[in-house]
Protein backbone atom coordinates (compact mmCIF):
# COMPACT_ATOMS: atom_id res chain seq x y z
CA UNK A 1 0.00 0.00 0.00
CA UNK A 2 1.24 3.44 -0.87
CA UNK A 3 1.48 6.33 1.57
CA UNK A 4 0.13 9.53 0.12
CA UNK A 5 0.27 12.36 2.63
CA UNK A 6 3.28 14.52 3.36
CA UNK A 7 2.95 13.75 7.08
CA UNK A 8 2.99 10.00 6.45
CA UNK A 9 6.04 10.27 4.21
CA UNK A 10 7.85 12.31 6.84
CA UNK A 11 7.39 9.51 9.37
CA UNK A 12 9.19 6.97 7.21
CA UNK A 13 12.72 5.72 7.81
CA UNK A 14 14.24 8.20 5.35
CA UNK A 15 13.95 11.73 6.64
CA UNK A 16 13.13 13.80 3.55
CA UNK A 17 11.52 16.58 5.53
CA UNK A 18 12.44 20.18 4.92
CA UNK A 19 14.76 21.93 7.37
CA UNK A 20 11.75 23.87 8.67
CA UNK A 21 9.79 20.66 9.33
CA UNK A 22 12.76 19.18 11.18
CA UNK A 23 13.07 22.42 13.18
CA UNK A 24 9.35 22.34 14.06
CA UNK A 25 9.65 18.74 15.22
CA UNK A 26 12.61 19.53 17.44
CA UNK A 27 11.00 22.73 18.75
CA UNK A 28 7.78 20.90 19.64
CA UNK A 29 9.80 18.26 21.44
CA UNK A 30 11.84 20.80 23.40
CA UNK A 31 8.98 23.09 24.45
CA UNK A 32 7.00 20.16 25.82
CA UNK A 33 9.70 19.24 28.33
CA UNK A 34 10.40 20.55 31.84
CA UNK A 35 13.65 22.45 31.06
CA UNK A 36 11.76 24.79 28.75
CA UNK A 37 9.31 25.62 31.53
CA UNK A 38 12.18 26.41 33.89
CA UNK A 39 13.84 28.66 31.28
CA UNK A 40 10.56 30.57 30.91
CA UNK A 41 10.18 30.82 34.69
CA UNK A 42 13.78 32.07 34.87
CA UNK A 43 13.04 34.79 32.31
CA UNK A 44 10.03 35.95 34.34
CA UNK A 45 12.11 35.88 37.54
CA UNK A 46 14.88 37.91 35.85
CA UNK A 47 12.25 40.37 34.66
CA UNK A 48 10.86 40.73 38.20
CA UNK A 49 14.32 41.22 39.68
CA UNK A 50 15.17 43.85 37.03
CA UNK A 51 12.52 46.30 38.31
CA UNK A 52 14.99 48.52 40.22
CA UNK A 53 17.02 49.17 37.04
CA UNK A 54 14.05 50.57 35.13
CA UNK A 55 13.20 54.22 35.60
CA UNK A 56 9.66 53.87 34.27
CA UNK A 57 7.31 51.15 35.54
CA UNK A 58 5.21 51.30 32.36
CA UNK A 59 8.24 50.63 30.14
CA UNK A 60 9.20 47.72 32.39
CA UNK A 61 5.72 46.21 31.92
CA UNK A 62 5.64 46.86 28.17
CA UNK A 63 8.98 45.08 27.80
CA UNK A 64 7.75 41.77 29.23
CA UNK A 65 4.40 42.04 27.45
CA UNK A 66 6.09 42.57 24.09
CA UNK A 67 8.52 39.70 24.61
CA UNK A 68 5.74 37.41 25.80
CA UNK A 69 3.45 38.32 22.87
CA UNK A 70 6.09 37.71 20.21
CA UNK A 71 7.25 34.51 21.84
CA UNK A 72 3.67 33.25 22.21
CA UNK A 73 2.88 33.95 18.55
CA UNK A 74 5.96 32.04 17.38
CA UNK A 75 5.23 29.08 19.65
CA UNK A 76 1.58 28.90 18.59
CA UNK A 77 2.57 28.80 14.91
CA UNK A 78 5.22 26.13 15.50
CA UNK A 79 3.00 23.95 17.67
CA UNK A 80 0.04 24.24 15.29
CA UNK A 81 2.28 23.09 12.45
CA UNK A 82 3.48 20.11 14.50
CA UNK A 83 -0.09 19.30 15.55
CA UNK A 84 -1.35 19.42 11.96
CA UNK A 85 1.36 17.05 10.77
CA UNK A 86 0.70 14.66 13.67
CA UNK A 87 -3.03 14.67 12.85
CA UNK A 88 -2.34 13.97 9.19
CA UNK A 89 -0.02 11.10 10.08
CA UNK A 90 -2.61 9.58 12.44
CA UNK A 91 -5.31 9.90 9.78
CA UNK A 92 -3.05 8.23 7.23
CA UNK A 93 -2.47 5.32 9.61
CA UNK A 94 -6.21 4.95 10.18
CA UNK A 95 -6.80 5.01 6.42
CA UNK A 96 -4.23 2.25 5.88
CA UNK A 97 -5.79 0.13 8.62
CA UNK A 98 -9.29 0.66 7.21
CA UNK A 99 -8.11 -0.16 3.68
CA UNK A 100 -6.40 -3.34 4.88
CA UNK A 101 -9.51 -4.36 6.82
CA UNK A 102 -11.75 -3.70 3.83
CA UNK A 103 -9.45 -5.74 1.60
CA UNK A 104 -9.42 -8.58 4.12
CA UNK A 105 -13.21 -8.52 4.36
CA UNK A 106 -13.56 -8.44 0.58
CA UNK A 107 -11.17 -11.37 0.11
CA UNK A 108 -13.12 -13.43 2.65
CA UNK A 109 -16.53 -12.44 1.31
CA UNK A 110 -16.90 -14.91 -1.57
CA UNK A 111 -19.31 -17.12 0.36
CA UNK A 112 -20.67 -14.56 2.82
CA UNK A 113 -22.72 -11.67 1.42
CA UNK A 114 -22.75 -9.96 4.84
CA UNK A 115 -18.96 -9.65 4.77
CA UNK A 116 -19.13 -8.23 1.24
CA UNK A 117 -21.71 -5.69 2.41
CA UNK A 118 -19.55 -4.80 5.42
CA UNK A 119 -16.48 -4.34 3.20
CA UNK A 120 -18.47 -2.11 0.81
CA UNK A 121 -19.82 -0.03 3.70
CA UNK A 122 -16.31 0.36 5.14
CA UNK A 123 -14.90 1.46 1.80
CA UNK A 124 -17.77 3.89 1.35
CA UNK A 125 -17.43 5.31 4.87
CA UNK A 126 -13.70 5.84 4.55
CA UNK A 127 -13.86 6.98 0.94
CA UNK A 128 -11.88 4.25 -0.75
CA UNK A 129 -12.61 3.36 -4.33
CA UNK A 130 -12.48 -0.12 -5.79
CA UNK A 131 -9.05 -0.84 -7.27
CA UNK A 132 -8.70 -3.21 -10.16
Amino acid sequence: MERHSEAARSLGGDDHRSPFDRFVGQAALRVSQAPFFFVCAGIVLAWLISLPWWTDLKTWQVGIHTIASVFTLLLVVLLENASRRASEAAQEKLNVIAEALASLLASSAFNDPELRTAADRLREAVGFEERH
